[in-house]
């Protein structure tokens, strides 16, 4: 069952606090707000710690829409070789890399023709919580 979960109309500040407003926006529905086309949507679970530069940590969500075309530098959930990854795509000169993402160790990945790789969807949001 869906719950409503009331927006607020004001937008904090992340510096000095100002002066809180008392509106209220019609209740904000998630699914609208994050997904723009559901059939095509859905969400997955993260392990791992390959993509903590793009902010994407163990244990988040990943909003996936399998309905948009990789763009360079688009984060990608794909399989590799059987297994299911999350990885930044790198689209130069007609050659396809997936870049990790994680510091220091950022591995690039060529993907060749003999390479085993499907990409299923672009990941357009990150579910983090702050507080578990």
């Amino acid at each position: 069952m869906y719950t409503p979960i009331p927006f607020l109309k004001l937008i904090a500040s992340a510096g000095f606090p100002s002066p809180a407003e008392d509106f209220l926006e019609p209740n904000l529905d998630l699914n609208k707000f994050l997904i723009k086309n559901p059939p095509a949507t859905f969400c997955i679970k993260v392990k791992g710690d390959s993509m903590i530069g793009t902010r994407i940590y163990s244990g988040d969500v990943l909003i996936v829409d399998r309905s948009l075309s990789p763009e360079n530098n688009n984060i990608v959930l794909a399989t590799l070789n059987g297994s299911f990854i999350v990885k930044k795509i790198i689209i130069t000169h007609s050659k396809i890399y997936l870049m990790s993402d994680d510091g220091e160790r950022s591995e690039k990945i060529y993907i060749n023709d003999q390479t085993e790789f499907n990409i299923w969807g672009v990941v357009t949001s990150v579910i983090n919580k702050l507080i578990e």
